[in-house]
């Protein structure tokens, strides 16, 4: 077996920790979902300065989690820049436009979620719907029932957040104005 293999190997078979942290870059704030070996410290990385959630979890599994947050905050942020709401770009990570609180619904879901797999399955697959459309109307139109709908709920729910703040203007104002 190659060195290489045997790191592989070794990685999908250690742990580590998914982790809520905010951290700060050239002064911009942002906060970071993200995994790392359980045998580094989360804030030994310069650049983070607090850490808000932290579980131990088996690599393969980290790493599914960590997709379904960053496609669900994907799916938010979009919406929200559809909606013309002015949302930052920090240099890595989330903008601090989306509340510590909303991220942290957002990671214990989809945590907890996990601990159930076939519920996991259905529930990432109405999250790959939310990503085309939203599951609202198919809510409404009776399409999704039962167990599913209770799940579509709660889903759509993670994407409702509105920010207090101002929507920018349109982009396409006459250049007179």
């Amino acid at each position: 077996m190659l060195e290489q293999d045997r790191y592989i190997i070794s990685v999908q078979n250690s742990y580590f920790h998914l982790f809520l942290a905010s951290g700060a870059l050239n002064g911009e704030g942002f906060w970071l979902i993200e995994t790392k070996s359980c045998e580094l410290r989360i804030l030994d990385d310069k650049n983070l300065i607090e850490c808000h959630r932290k579980e131990l979890i088996g690599h393969a599994s980290a790493l599914d989690i960590l997709d379904a947050i960053n496609t669900n905050v994907d799916n938010l942020i979009k919406e929200l820049e559809k909606q013309n709401f002015i949302i930052d770009k920090p240099p890595i990570g989330i903008p601090f436009n989306i509340p510590l609180n909303i991220l942290e619904k957002i990671f214990d879901f989809w945590f907890e979620i996990y601990k159930d797999q076939s519920l996991w399955v259905k529930c990432t697959g109405l999250l790959k719907i939310r990503k085309r459309t939203s599951l609202s109307s198919l809510i409404k139109s009776n399409s999704i029932k039962d167990n599913s709908k209770k799940w579509a709920i709660k889903i759509e729910n993670l994407h409702k957040y509105k920010p207090n703040s101002i929507k920018s203007e349109s982009k396409k104002r006459p250049m007179w104005l």
